[in-house]
């Protein structure tokens, strides 16, 4: 058997696509521009060039994109009037603190700072608690995106066995709660649970975000199951030279796919969903805001 290999790339284009033609009816049928302001404090440079990679999706979509820059030694006091500055701008609908901030500033309380219904990530725990009780909330971008594809694959989710190889709160926890809700049996599985290959073997779906490169081989799937790589780590690759190296994901792609049904690649699987859901997010987030229903298929 050789999986299916799932195209994040064609995917996050037609959400892309999609999200620019509800801005246009949204433009021409009540005025509106959804806006996109993203925060980014110091000059990590991972974080630049997400950024800039975010702000120039955003207008080519359609949408108003906003910066705000801060030097790294901003202080805590200074960036929060930053947010509420943004909270209280009506033209200004998703906000964005781009993570991992300065050691000096608490994360979680700038994150819980956003006005839930701008928080576009979906890390608010307005929104975390809303999720996890089934309620209509902003839902963390990656999650969506990997339950947009699975949607996409099987049609319908209910009754499949799912596990989830991680439990952070950014992916493992949210992908979980969007799995449920969809009526998959899910087990949240880490590095720490026993018998963890034979756990894995029991899923129609395995969703690797555990931050561990190439743990999941392939003798740990089902054959036919989806494989969902999270994962994205930066790893020797000597074959390709003296200190070069090249990205993987949480899964050891070659052998997975000798026995999965599909997986999604890295690079090119699930990290082009993660943007394209922000803007499906800032396209809902504007919708609600103003009363009007939220574009089907690119919510949760």
């Amino acid at each position: 058997m050789s999986a299916q290999i799932i195209d994040g790339k064609e995917f996050a284009a037609n959400v892309r696509s999609q999200v620019a033609e509800h801005v246009v009816r949204l433009k021409a049928d009540h005025g509106i521009t959804p806006g996109l302001a993203v925060v980014l404090v110091g000059e990590d440079p991972a974080s630049q060039v997400y950024v800039r990679s975010k702000g120039k999706l955003t207008v080519e979509v359609g949408m108003n994109s906003i910066e705000h820059k801060l030097d790294i030694d901003t202080s805590e006091t200074d960036l929060l009037a930053v947010v509420d500055q943004l909270n209280n701008d009506p033209a200004i609908h998703g906000i964005l603190v781009q993570l991992p901030l300065p050691k000096h500033l608490n994360e979680d309380l700038v994150i819980n700072s956003i006005a839930p219904a701008k928080d576009v990530d979906g890390f608010h725990i307005s929104n975390v608690g809303l999720l996890g009780t089934g309620q209509s909330s902003m839902v963390p971008c990656t999650p969506l995106g990997c339950l947009m594809m699975l949607r996409d694959h099987f049609g319908s989710l209910s009754g499949l066995d799912a596990v989830v190889v991680g439990r952070s709160n950014i992916v493992g926890k949210p992908m979980a709660l969007l799995l449920l809700g969809d009526s998959c049996t899910v087990t949240i599985a880490h590095s720490r649970t026993k018998d963890l290959p034979d756990v894995v073997r029991r899923a129609d779906i395995v969703v690797a975000a555990v931050g561990r490169p190439e743990m999941v081989p392939g003798d740990w799937i089902k054959p036919g199951a989806v494989v969902v790589d999270v994962g994205i780590n930066r790893i020797a690759a000597p074959e390709r030279g003296e200190g070069k190296m090249k990205l993987v994901g949480d899964v050891d792609y070659a052998s997975c796919a000798q026995v999965a049904g599909a997986i999604t690649p890295v690079p090119g699987g699930v990290g082009p969903m993660t943007i394209a859901c922000l803007l499906a997010n800032t396209l809902t987030a504007t919708c609600r805001a103003n009363g009007l229903p939220a574009p089907e298929g690119l919510t949760a």
